[in-house]
């Protein structure tokens, strides 16, 4: 006999109830209705796909960007008796093999992955065998050209939908400007009618929102021990996490904190894969209470007890911040959120932005090298790579930008597996497209701007939904 959603709810999260709006949620969905839904961070919003998988026939297919992210969901919703899976380019070939053939036989409700996952024509010839009922589509904002993590993959999700029979769809995310809305539901080949927008709002009260501004690194170190001194004694509980933009920045304050007898953890895009995945199961598993952490840590964490998010240099943008700061308190215990602002902090995210940036003779050049010298990048890697393009200056991220990119669009299978190289495809032609680059600059700009005016901001709660289009 078939579950009901209240049924389920408790069978297998052990909850007696709903939180906010997610029963209405997922009672619409049910019904057959296309919903785009902002709820705050850490309100629930994977409870609104994951009941309704549970308690209808066919397949829940979860678009998600990020493979963390994934692997985390599947393991909690393995450990309670709930048949998901994910498929992405973390696993080997066997073990996608062998995954393909169970989400042949109908194995799992639930299937998660990366909207690459649909240019795979082993996805496509499987994922044909399976009635897809329901089409969620996680951290929506990737979906449009204006939202702060772009994926070019996430444009043809109207294709995919077409793909797999136009399933009732769902849209979710935390960090949508009324722009960006209204652009997910174009995106997802939907009239503006077709979809309800449902917004529950994005006030978190229990968070404390708190700007300093600082004018050294001294001082810097002097506010973030205060914190320190505040949530991480030896009778305290509860975890924090401090960002920085720069990975050099980081390991100065990282030395600086060994001085003092701190124990943390760091985390930045510089690690290798094995090494950023052991960190991260560290911290989320509670033997280390403190990490530093780049933006590369990022929309995966999803741990109970954060006590403090700290940023140690201004974010790039209001739904960065907002979406960094989400992790804390998601226990609805008080939790701290400071923001340390240094006027400085800005030239370095105004080259952020240029590095993020490149024009298209940039992008040529670099492609020009990963088809001509492929043999010397598989031997030497990243530094040999941007050695000959950015003229040896450190801090110059555009090589990476590049790399990235092209893995998004398919030209290149992984931009952290340099090694085994190899070029699938032409430059794409968006990335010869100035003006669209230009247009994204200018947004880029605005963004930062909109940060420095929440820095000046009397009303910080207010300031957070004007920006997001919230009553």
């Amino acid at each position: 006999m078939s579950l009901t959603p209240h049924e389920a709810l408790q069978r297998y999260f052990g909850f007696n109830g709903f939180l906010g709006a997610q029963e209405e949620v997922v009672t619409r969905l049910l019904g057959g209705e296309e919903l785009c839904v902002v709820m705050p961070t850490g309100a629930g919003k994977s409870l609104c796909y994951q009941l309704p998988a549970l308690v209808r026939d066919g397949y829940t297919l979860v678009l998600s960007p990020l493979i963390a992210l994934m692997k985390d969901q599947v393991d909690s919703l393995q450990a309670v008796g709930i048949p998901a899976t994910f498929i992405n380019s973390s696993l080997n070939k066997r073990e996608r093999e062998s995954r393909y053939k169970a989400v042949a036989r109908g194995d799992y409700c639930l299937l998660y992955v990366t909207p690459e996952r649909f240019r795979k024509a082993e996805f496509l010839n499987v994922i044909a065998q399976r009635d897809i009922k329901l089409l969620a589509v996680d951290e929506a904002h990737c979906i449009s050209e204006w939202g702060h993590d772009f994926r070019p993959d996430y444009t043809r999700v109207a294709e995919f939908r077409a793909m797999i029979g136009n399933p009732v769809t769902m849209a979710l995310t935390a960090t949508a400007t009324p722009d960006v809305q209204l652009d997910i539901v174009a995106q997802l080949g939907l009239q503006p009618g077709e979809m309800k927008m449902f917004h529950e709002g994005i006030d978190r009260p229990n968070l404390d929102l708190r700007v300093a501004e600082i004018w050294d690194a001294d001082e810097k170190q002097e506010s973030m021990m205060s914190v320190f001194e505040r949530w991480l004694q030896p009778e305290t509980t509860g975890s924090g996490m401090v960002y920085f933009t720069l990975i050099r920045t980081l390991i100065e304050f990282s030395e600086r904190l060994q001085a003092e007898g701190i124990d943390h953890v760091c985390y930045h895009g510089d690690l290798e894969r094995h090494e950023r995945r052991m960190i991260q199961d560290d911290f989320m598993n509670g033997r280390c209470r403190l990490v530093l952490a780049t933006n590369a840590f990022g929309m995966g964490v999803d741990k109970d007890d954060i006590r403090f998010v700290i940023h140690a240099d201004i974010p790039g943008s209001m739904e960065s911040y907002y979406q960094e700061i989400g992790r804390a308190g998601r226990d609805g215990l008080p939790s701290e959120c400071v923001l340390l602002y240094d006027q400085r902090d800005l030239n370095t995210r105004m080259e952020f932005i240029r590095w993020t940036n490149p024009d298209a003779e940039f992008c040529e050049r670099t492609y020009h090298h990963l088809t001509h010298s492929t043999e010397q990048i598989r031997a030497f890697g990243l530094d040999w790579l941007r050695e000959r393009l950015c003229d040896r200056q450190r801090h110059d991220r555009r090589v990476e930008t590049v790399l990235g990119l092209l893995q998004r669009y398919g030209v290149i299978e992984d931009e952290n597996d340099l090694a085994n190289l190899e070029v699938l495809g032409p430059l794409p032609d968006p990335l010869f497209d100035q003006e669209a680059r230009a247009a994204k600059l200018l947004r880029d700009q605005k963004k930062l701007y909109a940060l420095v005016q929440y820095v000046q901001s009397d009303d910080r709660r207010q300031f957070i939904r004007d920006y997001f289009g919230v009553a």
